[in-house]
């Protein structure tokens, strides 16, 4: 085989093989950006959802009764958010969110979860053992949450001819820790409409 054949050879093997990969382009954007690409609940839904049910929950009498008896802010701690979808859907982030959006109203007090108070025990645990007698912290001092926020998450999806409709739903409680008593009830929802083209071949 001659020199000009072997590079000719080479020269088509390295254009096939150009040819048959993929390239991936990956493009920082914004976090405040919007990005749905396939309509299934997304970041952006959790964190609408969650101010939305806050501003709902906020806005009524709850607070200011529980300041005019108690002359001090209500403690909220986030219980459990149940996925009822059929869709894998990230609630701890929806807590996440949920949690921000109370503290940062500055109208409440939020206390840490029972999976997060389990650690913080052990670390105030170890410190009865290890620290020093002015920083170790005591026993028996925590804050008791007034109110737990419970809820779900459901859908309806309604789809032909390549669209789709998908409706969430998130229906929030606020209960009274002592009476059991929901002094709140909300929800919020959200639709997307998804359009799917046709494969042409």
């Amino acid at each position: 085989m001659s020199a000009s054949t072997i590079r000719i050879v080479a020269i088509l093997a390295a254009l096939a093989t150009a040819i048959g990969c993929s390239t991936t382009t990956v493009t920082r954007v914004p976090t405040e950006e919007q990005i749905d690409l396939s309509g299934r609940w997304n970041d952006t839904d959790s964190q609408q959802a969650a101010q939305a049910l806050v501003d709902q929950s906020l806005a009524t009498p709850w607070v200011d009764n529980f300041v005019l008896a108690k002359a001090e802010k209500p403690t909220v701690i986030i219980g459990t958010i149940r996925n009822k979808t059929p869709e894998h859907i990230a609630v701890k982030t929806l807590v996440a969110d949920l949690e921000r959006s109370f503290i940062n109203s500055s109208r409440v007090t939020v206390v840490a979860s029972a999976e997060e108070r389990d650690e913080i025990r052990g670390e105030r645990e170890d410190q009865q053992q290890f620290a020093s007698d002015d920083t170790v912290k005591a026993w028996g001092l925590e804050r008791g949450a007034d109110y737990m926020l419970i809820g779900e998450v459901n859908s309806q999806f309604d789809a032909e001819d390549g669209k789709e409709v998908k409706y969430y739903q998130v229906d929030c409680y606020l209960v009274d820790l002592e009476s059991n008593v929901k002094v709140w009830t909300g929800f919020t929802k959200i639709k997307k409409f998804v359009g799917r083209s046709k494969y042409k071949p």
